[in-house]
């Protein structure tokens, strides 16, 4: 059985809130504080590939960073792939991660039907 992986903001409360699903369903998951260890390019486009979204999809877009880094106009998904890189902040969280799929963990209910479905 593959691991879950959880790109976690301990900040956030979907994110806890995620934790706190795992935790009560039995799961056990390797946590990701994506903010202090970033996913890298690859990672990100690998992530994305299993959520089956463009990168603007896994972007917080309400995020004043990406107001400030322009990135509303951008149209090119390897800059939009990047800014995500180097600005973690600008990632959607949590997203939960196990075997070759993935989902975003909001609303959190997504999270249930997920983990009942594998």
């Amino acid at each position: 059985m593959s691991e879950i992986t959880i790109w976690h903001n301990p900040k956030c409360s979907k994110s806890r809130e995620a934790m706190e699903i795992l935790n009560n369903g039995g799961y056990e998951a390797s946590v990701v504080k994506y903010l202090e260890d970033s996913p890298d390019e690859v990672q990100i486009r690998e992530v994305l590939k299993m959520l089956g979204v463009s990168a603007r999809e896994l972007m917080r877009t309400k995020e004043e960073l990406y107001t400030e880094l322009n990135l509303a106009d951008e149209l090119d998904e390897d800059k939009l792939i990047l800014a995500m890189a180097k600005h973690p902040k600008l990632i959607e969280r949590p997203v939960i991660i196990k075997g070759n799929r993935a989902i975003i963990g909001r609303p959190s209910e997504k999270i249930i039907k997920f983990l009942d479905e594998l």
